[in-house]
């Protein structure tokens, strides 16, 4: 086949280029340009925009023997990502911008134009895997579950998965990819991985949100409605979050404290106690369907986290608008805007965005 690898200049897609390669594909290295100031992302970015990961790209691209092109994706991924995530923050939601990465840019732009220009299928360097079911392609976890990345690839949809290959998917370990691209000459090997917002190199989401954003000071009030405190912006919190909350007035008990919810209109945040961020039951968007749906009241895993530990939950409402579940055991700090992904064993049944969430202050 003709492949599209997109090359983040990481060692993983170096790898599913190199694997790509083995299986005798044609194929032709694209590394996304997706920053509209790349000449200020330098080597110590952590993200995989910069100009040294373009560079990484091409050489990994010139060690396999195969062409290589920068496209230039920047506003889309503005429009797309960037605008999306000020957006959900400024809503009160908790985005996960590498879903909407994934979902929008690389299976929805980059697959749109590999497959215009001939291209039979798009290779990344994702921890997942694509089987061929009998009622079609489906999405399964990574061999290594440790780098499982099914979860941010749960929104795709599945006309787009089965153009989709992961060579790197059956791999168990990192440290055995690692050695592969060391073993290959791809000077990449020893690379540390991207582990940041790509956008915000630095990590400091809330000042990054502040500077788009603007200041938006309100109070931060406990269960009974009592100020405890005052914030300069609600987008700058998330639920679950411990650290830098300012608060002017300890708890009665003494215990921490947690945001349990963000209140836009009002830019009220909520905190209280631990017992009060349990959450049993997830309500959901519309969900992007990669596997027959479950019927009402079977049982699926539920991940809420990129790295979250999947949970046992029981299907009680389905349809075309959404999903409930119903958790078997309470699970804390769960927000609306983040991607709520069901799986039956190691398949990916759907990824969809949850709207609401019983059992907890929300």
């Amino acid at each position: 086949m003709r492949v599209l690898a997109a090359m983040s200049g990481g060692v993983d897609s170096a790898v599913a280029a190199a694997r790509a390669v083995d299986s005798g594909h044609d194929v032709t290295g694209v590394h996304l340009a997706l920053s509209r100031d790349p000449a200020g992302r330098g080597s110590g970015s952590r993200g995989c925009c910069s100009v040294a990961d373009a560079h990484d790209a091409r050489r990994a691209c010139d060690a396999l023997g195969v062409p290589f092109y920068i496209w230039d994706m920047a506003e889309r991924f503005a429009v797309d990502v960037i605008e999306d995530f000020t957006a959900s923050y400024a809503a009160g939601r908790t985005p996960n911008p590498c879903i909407r990465c994934n979902e929008r840019i690389k299976f929805s732009a980059l697959l749109d134009r590999a497959l215009a220009l001939g291209f039979d299928a798009l290779v990344t360097g994702h921890y997942a895997r694509r089987v061929d079911a009998p009622d079609g392609p489906a999405l399964h976890r990574a061999a290594d579950l440790a780098k499982d990345q099914s979860y941010v690839l749960s929104t795709v949809r599945r006309d787009r998965l089965a153009r989709a290959l992961f060579p790197i998917g059956d791999s168990h370990d990192k440290d055995d990819v690692r050695a592969e691209a060391a073993a290959r000459g791809l000077s990449v090997a020893a690379k540390p991985d991207s582990n940041d917002i790509c956008f915000i190199p630095d990590g400091d989401t809330a000042q990054w949100l502040t500077g788009r954003i603007g200041a938006a000071p309100g109070p931060v009030v406990d269960t009974a409605g009592r100020e405890v405190g005052r914030h300069h912006g609600a987008y700058a919190f998330t639920v679950g979050q411990r650290r830098g909350l300012a608060l002017d007035r300890p708890a009665h008990d003494g215990r921490p404290r947690y945001v349990l919810s963000i209140e836009p209109v009002t830019r009220t945040v909520t905190v209280g106690g631990v017992e009060e961020m349990q959450v049993t039951r997830l309500v959901t968007g519309s969900p992007s369907w990669l596997a027959p749906p479950p019927q009402r009241g079977s049982g699926v895993l539920v991940q809420t986290r990129a790295h979250g530990r999947p949970q046992q939950a029981v299907v009680t409402a389905l349809g075309e608008a959404g999903i409930t579940l119903d958790l078997e055991h309470p699970i804390p700090a769960v927000a609306p805007g983040q991607t709520v992904a069901l799986y039956e064993g190691a398949r990916v049944l759907c990824g969809a965005t949850l709207v609401s969430c019983e059992g907890s202050a929300t």
